[in-house]
Protein backbone atom coordinates (compact mmCIF):
# COMPACT_ATOMS: atom_id res chain seq x y z
CA UNK A 1 0.00 0.00 0.00
CA UNK A 2 1.43 3.32 -1.09
CA UNK A 3 0.72 5.11 2.21
CA UNK A 4 2.84 2.56 4.04
CA UNK A 5 5.60 2.91 1.45
CA UNK A 6 5.63 6.68 1.88
CA UNK A 7 5.57 6.54 5.66
CA UNK A 8 8.42 4.05 5.69
CA UNK A 9 10.40 6.07 3.17
CA UNK A 10 9.96 9.22 5.22
CA UNK A 11 11.11 7.54 8.39
CA UNK A 12 14.19 6.07 6.74
CA UNK A 13 15.32 9.05 4.69
CA UNK A 14 14.41 12.01 6.87
CA UNK A 15 17.55 13.67 8.22
CA UNK A 16 18.24 16.74 10.33
CA UNK A 17 18.73 20.00 8.51
CA UNK A 18 22.09 20.41 6.82
CA UNK A 19 24.09 23.47 7.81
CA UNK A 20 25.36 25.44 4.83
CA UNK A 21 27.94 27.51 6.64
CA UNK A 22 29.39 27.70 10.12
CA UNK A 23 26.69 28.97 12.47
CA UNK A 24 29.21 30.70 14.74
CA UNK A 25 28.75 34.06 13.01
CA UNK A 26 25.08 33.70 12.03
CA UNK A 27 22.68 36.40 13.15
CA UNK A 28 19.75 34.29 12.01
CA UNK A 29 18.73 31.31 9.88
CA UNK A 30 16.63 31.28 6.72
CA UNK A 31 15.03 28.28 5.03
CA UNK A 32 14.89 28.53 1.24
CA UNK A 33 12.31 26.26 -0.38
CA UNK A 34 11.88 25.81 -4.14
CA UNK A 35 8.75 24.49 -5.86
CA UNK A 36 8.98 22.88 -9.27
CA UNK A 37 7.32 25.39 -11.60
CA UNK A 38 8.11 25.88 -15.30
CA UNK A 39 11.81 25.30 -14.57
CA UNK A 40 13.04 27.64 -17.29
CA UNK A 41 15.76 29.12 -15.07
CA UNK A 42 16.54 25.88 -13.24
CA UNK A 43 20.19 25.57 -14.23
CA UNK A 44 20.85 29.27 -13.63
CA UNK A 45 19.29 29.11 -10.17
CA UNK A 46 21.18 25.93 -9.29
CA UNK A 47 24.47 27.60 -10.26
CA UNK A 48 23.69 30.61 -8.04
CA UNK A 49 22.91 28.39 -5.06
CA UNK A 50 26.15 26.51 -5.64
CA UNK A 51 28.22 29.70 -5.80
CA UNK A 52 26.63 31.11 -2.65
CA UNK A 53 26.87 27.85 -0.70
CA UNK A 54 23.10 27.62 -0.19
CA UNK A 55 21.23 24.35 0.18
CA UNK A 56 17.46 24.37 -0.17
CA UNK A 57 14.47 22.14 0.40
CA UNK A 58 13.00 21.16 -2.97
CA UNK A 59 9.27 20.37 -3.22
CA UNK A 60 8.76 18.25 -6.33
CA UNK A 61 5.70 17.73 -8.55
CA UNK A 62 5.33 16.38 -12.08
CA UNK A 63 4.67 19.65 -13.90
CA UNK A 64 5.06 20.62 -17.57
CA UNK A 65 8.46 22.17 -18.20
CA UNK A 66 9.77 24.70 -20.70
CA UNK A 67 11.50 21.85 -22.57
CA UNK A 68 8.20 20.22 -23.54
CA UNK A 69 8.62 17.33 -21.13
CA UNK A 70 7.64 17.05 -17.46
CA UNK A 71 9.73 17.87 -14.42
CA UNK A 72 9.82 14.32 -13.05
CA UNK A 73 10.38 12.68 -16.43
CA UNK A 74 13.58 10.62 -16.79
CA UNK A 75 14.94 13.48 -18.93
CA UNK A 76 15.31 15.48 -15.69
CA UNK A 77 17.20 12.75 -13.84
CA UNK A 78 20.61 14.40 -14.29
CA UNK A 79 19.32 17.68 -12.91
CA UNK A 80 17.81 16.11 -9.79
CA UNK A 81 20.84 13.87 -9.30
CA UNK A 82 23.11 16.93 -9.29
CA UNK A 83 20.92 18.70 -6.74
CA UNK A 84 21.00 15.68 -4.43
CA UNK A 85 24.80 15.55 -4.72
CA UNK A 86 24.97 19.24 -3.72
CA UNK A 87 23.12 18.49 -0.48
CA UNK A 88 19.65 19.78 -1.28
CA UNK A 89 16.81 17.80 0.30
CA UNK A 90 13.40 16.93 -1.14
CA UNK A 91 9.72 16.72 -0.22
CA UNK A 92 6.39 16.14 -1.98
CA UNK A 93 4.46 18.87 -3.79
CA UNK A 94 1.75 16.42 -4.98
CA UNK A 95 2.03 14.51 -8.25
CA UNK A 96 -0.42 16.42 -10.45
CA UNK A 97 -0.06 19.91 -8.93
CA UNK A 98 -3.81 20.32 -8.68
CA UNK A 99 -5.42 22.46 -5.97
CA UNK A 100 -7.29 21.42 -2.84
CA UNK A 101 -10.74 22.97 -2.95
CA UNK A 102 -12.81 22.00 0.09
CA UNK A 103 -13.51 18.76 1.88
CA UNK A 104 -16.22 16.34 0.80
CA UNK A 105 -16.87 14.77 4.18
CA UNK A 106 -14.75 12.84 6.69
CA UNK A 107 -11.70 11.32 5.01
CA UNK A 108 -12.50 12.89 1.63
CA UNK A 109 -11.10 16.05 0.02
CA UNK A 110 -11.60 17.71 -3.38
CA UNK A 111 -8.61 17.99 -5.71
CA UNK A 112 -9.15 20.31 -8.69
CA UNK A 113 -7.09 21.11 -11.78
CA UNK A 114 -6.68 24.70 -12.93
CA UNK A 115 -6.15 23.50 -16.51
CA UNK A 116 -9.13 23.25 -18.84
CA UNK A 117 -10.30 19.71 -19.45
CA UNK A 118 -8.51 17.98 -16.57
CA UNK A 119 -11.44 18.25 -14.20
CA UNK A 120 -11.47 17.35 -10.53
CA UNK A 121 -11.47 14.37 -8.21
CA UNK A 122 -12.47 13.53 -4.65
CA UNK A 123 -9.56 11.86 -2.88
CA UNK A 124 -10.09 9.40 -0.06
CA UNK A 125 -7.37 8.50 2.41
CA UNK A 126 -5.61 5.96 0.19
CA UNK A 127 -5.83 8.20 -2.90
CA UNK A 128 -4.39 11.20 -1.04
CA UNK A 129 -1.47 9.16 0.27
CA UNK A 130 -0.86 7.86 -3.26
CA UNK A 131 -0.95 11.40 -4.70
CA UNK A 132 1.68 12.55 -2.19
CA UNK A 133 3.81 9.43 -2.53
CA UNK A 134 4.03 9.36 -6.31
CA UNK A 135 6.45 12.29 -6.88
CA UNK A 136 8.81 10.87 -4.27
CA UNK A 137 8.64 7.43 -5.86
CA UNK A 138 9.49 8.96 -9.26
CA UNK A 139 12.35 10.96 -7.75
CA UNK A 140 13.81 7.97 -5.90
CA UNK A 141 13.62 5.85 -9.04
CA UNK A 142 15.95 8.39 -10.71
CA UNK A 143 17.96 9.42 -7.64
CA UNK A 144 18.01 6.64 -5.04
CA UNK A 145 20.36 8.64 -2.84
CA UNK A 146 18.00 11.64 -2.58
CA UNK A 147 17.31 12.70 1.00
CA UNK A 148 13.56 13.03 1.51
CA UNK A 149 11.85 14.80 4.39
CA UNK A 150 8.43 13.71 5.74
CA UNK A 151 6.93 17.03 4.62
CA UNK A 152 4.59 18.08 1.83
CA UNK A 153 3.36 21.35 0.36
CA UNK A 154 -0.02 21.89 -1.25
CA UNK A 155 0.12 23.65 -4.63
CA UNK A 156 -0.37 27.36 -4.08
CA UNK A 157 -0.13 26.67 -0.36
CA UNK A 158 -3.89 26.01 -0.46
CA UNK A 159 -4.89 23.39 2.05
CA UNK A 160 -8.11 22.14 3.63
CA UNK A 161 -8.45 20.80 7.18
CA UNK A 162 -9.22 17.39 5.73
CA UNK A 163 -6.21 17.32 3.40
CA UNK A 164 -3.86 18.32 6.23
CA UNK A 165 -5.18 15.72 8.66
CA UNK A 166 -5.33 12.99 6.02
CA UNK A 167 -1.72 13.73 5.01
CA UNK A 168 -0.70 13.42 8.65
CA UNK A 169 -2.10 9.89 8.57
CA UNK A 170 0.20 9.30 5.57
CA UNK A 171 3.11 10.33 7.82
CA UNK A 172 3.53 13.81 6.31
CA UNK A 173 3.41 17.30 7.81
CA UNK A 174 2.30 20.26 5.70
CA UNK A 175 4.93 22.96 5.20
CA UNK A 176 3.94 26.37 3.91
CA UNK A 177 5.99 29.56 4.00
CA UNK A 178 6.11 32.49 6.38
CA UNK A 179 4.41 35.85 5.92
CA UNK A 180 7.57 37.58 4.66
CA UNK A 181 8.83 34.46 2.91
CA UNK A 182 6.93 34.87 -0.36
CA UNK A 183 9.70 36.16 -2.63
CA UNK A 184 7.33 37.23 -5.39
CA UNK A 185 8.54 35.27 -8.40
CA UNK A 186 4.93 34.43 -9.36
CA UNK A 187 3.85 38.07 -9.47
CA UNK A 188 3.39 40.04 -12.68
CA UNK A 189 6.72 41.65 -13.50
CA UNK A 190 5.14 44.80 -14.93
CA UNK A 191 3.54 45.57 -11.57
CA UNK A 192 6.32 44.01 -9.50
CA UNK A 193 9.67 44.45 -11.30
CA UNK A 194 12.76 42.72 -10.05
CA UNK A 195 14.20 45.91 -8.60
CA UNK A 196 11.14 46.35 -6.37
CA UNK A 197 11.12 42.70 -5.30
CA UNK A 198 14.82 42.86 -4.43
CA UNK A 199 14.38 45.97 -2.29
CA UNK A 200 11.28 44.61 -0.57
CA UNK A 201 12.80 41.23 0.25
CA UNK A 202 16.08 42.65 1.52
CA UNK A 203 14.26 45.01 3.86
CA UNK A 204 11.48 42.71 5.09
CA UNK A 205 12.99 39.24 5.61
CA UNK A 206 13.63 38.35 9.24
CA UNK A 207 15.24 35.50 11.17
CA UNK A 208 13.46 32.16 10.80
CA UNK A 209 11.63 32.92 7.57
CA UNK A 210 10.65 30.03 5.30
CA UNK A 211 11.21 31.45 1.81
CA UNK A 212 9.46 30.18 -1.31
CA UNK A 213 10.34 30.47 -4.99
CA UNK A 214 10.28 28.31 -8.13
CA UNK A 215 12.76 26.98 -10.67
CA UNK A 216 11.16 29.43 -13.10
CA UNK A 217 7.62 30.80 -13.63
CA UNK A 218 6.22 30.72 -17.15
CA UNK A 219 4.10 33.87 -16.87
CA UNK A 220 6.81 36.14 -15.45
CA UNK A 221 8.43 38.19 -18.22
CA UNK A 222 11.36 39.40 -16.10
CA UNK A 223 12.79 36.18 -14.65
CA UNK A 224 13.26 36.33 -10.90
CA UNK A 225 16.56 34.48 -11.27
CA UNK A 226 18.03 37.80 -12.37
CA UNK A 227 17.97 39.09 -8.78
CA UNK A 228 18.47 35.84 -6.88
CA UNK A 229 22.21 36.23 -6.44
CA UNK A 230 22.12 39.84 -5.14
CA UNK A 231 19.23 38.83 -2.88
CA UNK A 232 21.14 35.93 -1.34
CA UNK A 233 24.34 37.96 -1.13
CA UNK A 234 22.48 40.81 0.59
CA UNK A 235 20.90 38.45 3.11
CA UNK A 236 24.25 36.80 3.81
CA UNK A 237 25.80 40.25 4.26
CA UNK A 238 23.17 40.90 6.91
CA UNK A 239 24.48 37.83 8.74
CA UNK A 240 21.85 35.29 7.72
CA UNK A 241 22.78 31.66 7.16
CA UNK A 242 20.70 29.23 5.10
CA UNK A 243 19.62 25.76 6.19
CA UNK A 244 17.41 23.01 4.84
CA UNK A 245 14.19 22.44 6.75
CA UNK A 246 14.18 20.17 9.78
CA UNK A 247 12.32 16.88 9.41
CA UNK A 248 9.37 18.13 11.45
CA UNK A 249 9.09 21.33 9.43
CA UNK A 250 9.23 24.97 10.48
CA UNK A 251 6.47 27.32 11.57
Amino acid sequence: MRRCVLAGLAAITALPALAQTSTANCRGTLYLTIDTGWSREAEEIAAILRRRGVRATLFVADEPSFRGDRTLSPSWAEFWRARAAEGHVFASHTWRHWYFNGDAGPGRTRFVSRRTGEGSEVLDQAALCAELARPIEALKAMVPEAQVLPLWRAPGGRTTPGAVSMAQRCGLTHQGWTARGFLGDELDSAAHPNSALLARNLSSIRDGEVLVMHWGVRSRREPFAGILEPLIAGLQDRGFCFATLPADGKR
